[in-house]
């Protein structure tokens, strides 16, 4: 009673309660014999963040937040679960000869016993709140699954995979659901699951980087890879060739789809998820990063009834969500909009959109040839991939139609020479082109963690950064909670908008180079992705680190 009361004064005079909310608390103690910091807490007078950090200081042990800690796997199999569930803990990391471990009771003698004896190692505490370990132990050991109940569900057979009736309940589909649920919640684009020569990698692409999440027993590799093929109506005995599948879930209470391929590897079949969330395609071109300058540009091309707007970039550079934005602005009950797309990642209301079939012998261009005869206002080709597809996007786009598509080039000015390589004549290009917009797609820094710094005057004269008078001020990446520690959170666009004009279109007759049209096209106000990205690390919203790594 002496130790709690004395608890009790310390909290007072570190203004974290109230005299009465003590008092209130000693009376209860009376009655359920509970410690009263606890008592406290489920009073609500008192956080237990502050609480564990008082009785931390007091025992002179280091108190961490779990979200600032990168908690080692290594560390984890050396602690089973039932041991950790048992006493509330978990293992963070190994330094030298020592095992830190994390506890919301450091003062339990026989849980460090019993942890010193089992693994062999001497115990270094820190101490963090009941709550947090907990949602810790859920995370880390819930990615096992007690995976080794799942040989009893799966056996291999002559080289096939036989997978029983009951598989449904079998922990491996826990396992692959828990992979999806945490690709969702951590906002990842795709996951890729990828054997290795002794496990079975798993790695999430977040905000465009790929980062690995986990590694499993390599026994369990049919299992998993079987349960993805399944859930994406592939042929589960087929391992020896490429196959294409899609499926829609329910995550959180969100509509996701995804795009599932398998590849065959040397150590068996590697199975990409491409994650579309149908909220996605409702966002706005306002929100998709335009400083508001390229926004007016952008929004004056496809305002006009006819033409050809462009879209390009690497894969990933998000050149189908810009496209879906604009046909979110323009889809109206007095416009027939046609798609073709390969596949259709989302389906919007009021669009006609067409998938892609070569098997049934429709190809974007026998598709297109179709659609202009269904007298359409607005057309939207997924890719031009090839010379005829060009094509007929050309010549409808000088027939009085609007015509919205993507092309893979590196730079805006790139497009037009990358056309002319396809065969289209420079006098269709030059007659029907509108605009061509570039982009790629950058790493937002986390507000909460992002440090302000004065760069150097000379390094960044030698990216040919913008300095006026003064060196400014930029910010880069530290990392902290919000951001799972990598500095970033979220993406935002860089563009680079090229709209045609006379001078442009002399060039393009002229089959001038992409670096004299690039020119012509800078002195008539195009920002380069180089140079938008430089306003936007000026703005505080990226680095230059990452601008140079998307944009050069």
């Amino acid at each position: 009673m002496r130790k709690d009361k004395l608890l009790g004064e310390l909290l007072i005079s570190q203004d974290l309660i109230t005299e009465d909310d003590l008092q209130l608390a000693l009376e209860q103690q009376k009655k359920s014999g509970a410690p009263i910091g606890r008592i406290l807490v489920d009073m609500g007078a008192l956080n237990e963040e502050a609480l564990v950090a008082i009785l931390a200081h007091q025992a002179g042990i280091p108190y961490i937040d779990m979200g600032d800690v990168k908690i080692d796997r290594t560390a984890v199999a050396l602690v089973n679960e039932k041991t950790a569930r048992k006493w509330n803990l978990i293992p963070l990391n190994i330094e030298d000869d020592h095992l830190v471990i994390a506890m919301s009771n450091p003062s339990n003698v026989m849980a460090l016993d019993e942890l010193r004896l089992k693994t062999g190692y001497k115990i270094k505490l820190v101490v963090s709140t009941k709550t947090d370990i907990q949602e810790a132990i859920n995370y880390q050991y819930g990615l096992s699954f007690r995976l080794e109940e799942d040989d009893a569900e799966t056996k291999v057979d002559g080289g096939g995979i036989e997978i029983k009736e009951v598989f449904e309940d079998a922990p491996v589909v826990k396992l692959v659901d828990l992979v999806i649920v945490r690709a969702v919640e951590q906002k990842a684009s795709d996951i890729h699951i990828e054997p290795q020569e002794r496990d079975l990698r798993i790695r999430y692409r977040i905000d465009g980087v790929l980062q690995e999440v986990m590694r499993l027993p390599r026994r369990i590799q049919p299992s998993v890879l079987s349960r993805f093929k399944i859930m994406a109506s592939m042929d589960i005995a087929e391992n020896r060739k490429p196959q294409d599948g899609h499926c829609s879930l329910n995550v959180r209470k969100r509509a996701v789809d995804f795009r599932v391929a398998t590849l065959p590897t040397v150590y068996g079949e590697r199975v990409v998820l491409r994650i579309l969330e149908k909220e996605s395609i409702l966002l706005k071109l306002d929100d998709l990063g335009f400083m508001k300058d390229d926004l007016e540009r952008f929004k004056s091309v496809f305002k006009r009834p006819y033409g050809t707007l462009l879209v390009t970039g690497p894969t990933g550079s998000g050149k189908s969500t810009t496209l879906y934005a604009t046909l979110n602005i323009l889809n109206g009950s007095d416009k027939n909009i046609v798609t073709i797309e390969d596949p259709v990642e989302y389906r919007l209301k009021g669009l006609n959109q067409i998938q892609v079939n070569p098997k049934a012998g429709l190809s974007f261009a026998t598709g297109l040839r179709s659609i202009l005869r269904a007298s359409p206002d607005i057309l939207m080709v997924g890719e031009i991939r090839d010379g005829e597809t060009a094509k007929i996007a050309i010549e409808a786009a000088l027939t009085g139609h609007m015509v919205l598509s993507t092309l893979h080039t590196n730079d805006a000015p790139g497009a037009i020479s990358r056309l002319t390589e396809m065969g289209v004549e420079p006098f269709l290009i030059a007659s029907a082109i509108s605009c061509v917009q570039a982009q790629r797609l950058a790493r937002v820094l986390c507000k909460e963690c992002k440090q302000e710094y004065k760069p150097d005057k000379k390094a960044l004269a030698g990216i040919e950064f913008p300095i006026k008078d003064e060196v400014p001020k930029l910010y880069q990446p530290k990392g902290c909670k919000k951001c799972a520690n990598t500095g970033y959170k979220g993406r935002i666009g860089l563009y680079e908008i090229m709209v045609m004009n006379e001078e442009l279109e002399r060039l393009t007759l002229e089959r001038a180079s992409a670096d004299d049209i690039k020119a012509v096209a800078l002195g008539n106000g195009m920002t380069t992705l180089k140079q938008d990205g430089f306003r936007k690390a000026l703005a505080g919203i990226t680095s230059i680190e990452e601008v140079l790594r998307v944009a050069t």
